[in-house]
């Protein structure tokens, strides 16, 4: 018989976020670190960047998308990061759902200015 203090039978105890949010870290790492690496070779194969380039760029609506999955990701990966810390030292619950709550409103507004600044007039 498999007694419950076991640890190799043990279930993790809350909201078992831990592989997803370990995962979504990783992903929207390398996608912040694809996008970052591409203005790098921009840079680089341009000499610099100026601001008819930089126009030039975001003219185009595959770099206008590259650029919204960036800020996406920046946008996921600073949740994960800020979540996590909320629960580890903000124990009261009615502060950490509040803050929680201002957290994502501002990370949702976020995301509708980057669509208004991507394709806005």
């Amino acid at each position: 018989m498999v007694s419950a203090s076991d640890p190799s039978n043990r279930l993790a105890a809350g909201a078992h976020y831990g592989l997803a949010d370990w995962l979504s870290q990783r992903i929207t790492a390398i996608v912040i670190a694809l996008y970052t690496l591409l203005w790098l070779a921009i840079a680089l194969w341009n000499g610099g960047i100026d601001y008819p380039l930089f126009k030039a760029l975001f003219a185009g609506t595959a770099f206008r998308i590259a650029t919204f999955l960036f800020v996406v990701a920046v946008l996921v990966h600073a949740w994960v990061g800020v979540r996590n810390i909320a629960m580890d030292y903000l124990k009261p619950t009615a502060l950490r759902l509040t803050f929680q709550s201002a957290v994502i409103l501002v990370l949702v507004a976020y995301a509708a200015w980057t669509v208004q600044l991507l394709w806005g007039s």
